[in-house]
C-alpha cells in the first residue's frame, strides 16, 4: 500500500451496501463527525431507495436536533435498527423509534466503544459490571427500546461468583470517521478537532471484520508530514478518504485552535456565565459544595454544566481535576451544544480511554443530571416521557464513581421561584413530578449503589436528599420553605425525614 484513494463523498456513499452495519463516530454539534459522507448518503437513500436496511451503531449523541447528523439517517427504510449510547441530538430518529418503524436498542456509550475494541481485537464480546440493574441488564429490558426490539444483545452471566453483563460482538461492516488530515497514504490525524472520540476503536471494528473504513477530513498533505504522534488511525486501516475543505469545527463554527489545543487563548479575567434562571443557579452553587480540591471530577450535561459558572466564579479551578466523558480533561468547559470540549484544554485523550478510566473507578465525584427519581433512588435520565433520550456515558460514570450529585429541580413545567429578604418562596409548582413512585426505565440502580457503598446526594432547587440503606432521606431544605407543602406535597413517595438542616446562606446569593 503506497496511496490512499481520494475519493468524493458521492462515491464514498455508494459503496455501503444494503443491510450493512455501519458505525459513525461523532459528538454534539458537529464535532467529529463526517458530515459530507452522512450528506451524501441520505442523498443516494432519497434518489435511489439505497441504501436501505441498515444497522446503525452510534456511541455519542450527534446532530441539530433538525436536519444534521444521525438526522440525516433517519428515514424509514435507510437504517432497519439502531445500537446507540445517546439520541437527543436526533429528533427524525426518536420519531422512528415512537413510530415502531426500526429496532432500537441503547446501552452506555462507553460500553458500546469499549464492545467496539473487543470486536476489533477479536474476543468474545465485552464482560462488564457497567449496565447491571439499569435498562440493559437483562432481567429488565436488555437495552431494547420498543416492542419491536426482539433481539437478545447482551446476557447475564457468573464470573467468581459475581454477575457480570456480556454485551455480544458483532460484524461491522463500514466505519464513518473524521480527521483534519490525511496523507497521500492515508493516515488520519485529528488534530486540530475538539476531541479524538472513538475513530481509532471504530476504525479496527471495521478494518478488522473485513468492512471499510470511510475517513472525511478538511485536506489531504504529502505523505510524511504529519507529526505520527497526532496520527489517530494508521493508514493500513483506512480505505477512502473524503476531502472536505469547508468542514467545520462545530456546526456553524470555523476552527478554533485554542479548542483543539493546538494554541492556548488569553482567556484574562474572563468567567463562564453563571445559569440565568435563579433555580439553576441554586442547584449549581450547591453542588459546588461537594467538591474537594484535588479530586477527579466529573460534569454530565444540562444542569450540572452549570457548575463551571461556580467554579469560575470562585477562581478555584486551577484547584481541581476536570474531565468528561469526550475525553477532554481541565480547561474552560464549554455548555450547552458544546458540551464535551473546552477552551484550552489540559489533556485531550481518546473518549474510549476516558470511559476506561471511569469505568475502573477513576472519578472521585460525578456531578450528572436527573429526570425521574424514585423512593429507592433509582434514576431514570434515558426513557422520559415515551420518548427514546439515551443514556450517554450517564450509566458508565455514575455505577463506578465514588461519589454521585444528581443535580435537577424537584419538579418541572411551569416552576415559578423567588427569593427575597432570605427565603426562597414556591410562587408556582411545576405541573411534572420528578420525585415519582417509579421510574419508567432505570438508568442509575438505587439498589447497586447501596451494594457498593457508594455515597449519592440529590441536589434540587429547594432540598437536598441523601441515598440511605432504605431510600431516599431528605437532609437539607431551603430557608422559607414549608417541607410538607413546598416538598414532600410535590413528591409521590414521602422520603425519610432525618435532621433537617437549611441549605447553606452562600447558595442564595
Amino acid at each position: 500500500m503506497t496511496k490512499i484513494e481520494i475519493s468524493s463523498a458521492s462515491a464514498a456513499a455508494a459503496l455501503i451496501k444494503d443491510g450493512d452495519t455501519v458505525a459513525v463516530a461523532g459528538n454534539g454539534a458537529g464535532m467529529g463527525s463526517a458530515e459530507e459522507i452522512l450528506a451524501a448518503i441520505e442523498k443516494r437513500f432519497l434518489d435511489t431507495g439505497h441504501p436501505r436496511n441498515l444497522t446503525l451503531v452510534h456511541s455519542l449523541g450527534l446532530g441539530d436536533r433538525d436536519q444534521r447528523g444521525i438526522n440525516r439517517l433517519a428515514h424509514e427504510g435507510l437504517v432497519a435498527k439502531v445500537i446507540a449510547g445517546h439520541f437527543t441530538w436526533s429528533p427524525r430518529m426518536q420519531q422512528l423509534i415512537r413510530e415502531e418503524k426500526l429496532e432500537a436498542y441503547s446501552f452506555p456509550a462507553g460500553v458500546i466503544q469499549q464492545l467496539l475494541r473487543e470486536i476489533g481485537a477479536g474476543r468474545p464480546g465485552l464482560f462488564t459490571e457497567t449496565g447491571l440493574g439499569t435498562f440493559a441488564d437483562p432481567r429488565h429490558d436488555g437495552g431494547a427500546c420498543n416492542a419491536r426490539s426482539k433481539d437478545q444483545l447482551v446476557e447475564l452471566m457468573q464470573v467468581d461468583g459475581k454477575d457480570i453483563l456480556r454485551y455480544k460482538p458483532f460484524k461491522v461492516d463500514v466505519a464513518i470517521v473524521r480527521g483534519t488530515y490525511a496523507d497521500s497514504r492515508g493516515n488520519i490525524s485529528p488534530e486540530e478537532e475538539p476531541m479524538d472520540l472513538d475513530l481509532h476503536t471504530m476504525a479496527l471494528a471495521a478494518s478488522n471484520s473485513g468492512g471499510l473504513v470511510l475517513a472525511q477530513v478538511r485536506q489531504v498533505v504529502e505523505a510524511g508530514t504529519l507529526n505520527p504522534r497526532n496520527i489517530r488511525i494508521p493508514a493500513i486501516m483506512v480505505d477512502y478518504v473524503v476531502e472536505a475543505p469547508n468542514q467545520e469545527q462545530f456546526y456553524g463554527l470555523g476552527y478554533d485552535m485554542t479548542v483543539s489545543g493546538s494554541r492556548r487563548a488569553q482567556l484574562g479575567s474572563a468567567t463562564a456565565d453563571l445559569p440565568a434562571k435563579l433555580e439553576r443557579r441554586i442547584i449549581a452553587r450547591r453542588a459546588a459544595m461537594e467538591i474537594v480540591p484535588g479530586a477527579s471530577l466529573n460534569f454530565g450535561f444540562g444542569i450540572p454544566g452549570g457548575i463551571f459558572g461556580v467554579i469560575a466564579e470562585q477562581g478555584i479551578g486551577d484547584q481541581l481535576w476536570m474531565s468528561v466523558e469526550q475525553g477532554v480533561h481541565n480547561g474552560r468547559m464549554l455548555d450547552d451544544a458544546l458540551f464535551g470540549a473546552a477552551r484550552n484544554p489540559e489533556v485531550i485523550l481518546p473518549s474510549i480511554e476516558q470511559f476506561d478510566f471511569y469505568s475502573g473507578g477513576g472519578i472521585d465525584v460525578a456531578f450528572l443530571g436527573m429526570g425521574e427519581v424514585d423512593a429507592q433512588g433509582n434514576v431514570n435520565v434515558s426513557h422520559l416521557g415515551g420518548n427514546l433520550i439515551g443514556p450517554g456515558g450517564f450509566v458508565d460514570i455514575t455505577q463506578n464513581a465514588k461519589k454521585v450529585v444528581f443535580c435537577g429541580t424537584l419538579d418541572a413545567q411551569g416552576t415559578k421561584l423567588a427569593f427575597s429578604d432570605g427565603r426562597l418562596n414556591i410562587l408556582q409548582p411545576g405541573k411534572v413530578r420528578k420525585f415519582v413512585s417509579s421510574v419508567e426505565r432505570i438508568t442509575f440502580s438505587g439498589e447497586f449503589a447501596r451494594e457498593h457503598g457508594r455515597e449519592v446526594l440529590f441536589v434540587t432547587d429547594r432540598a437536598v436528599f441523601r441515598l440511605e440503606k432504605d431510600g431516599l432521606t431528605l437532609i437539607e431544605v431551603a430557608p422559607g420553605v414549608d417541607i410538607e407543602r413546598d416538598i414532600l406535597a410535590q413528591m409521590d413517595f414521602k422520603p425519610a425525614v432525618g435532621e433537617v438542616k437549611l441549605m447553606p446562606p452562600e447558595v442564595f446569593r
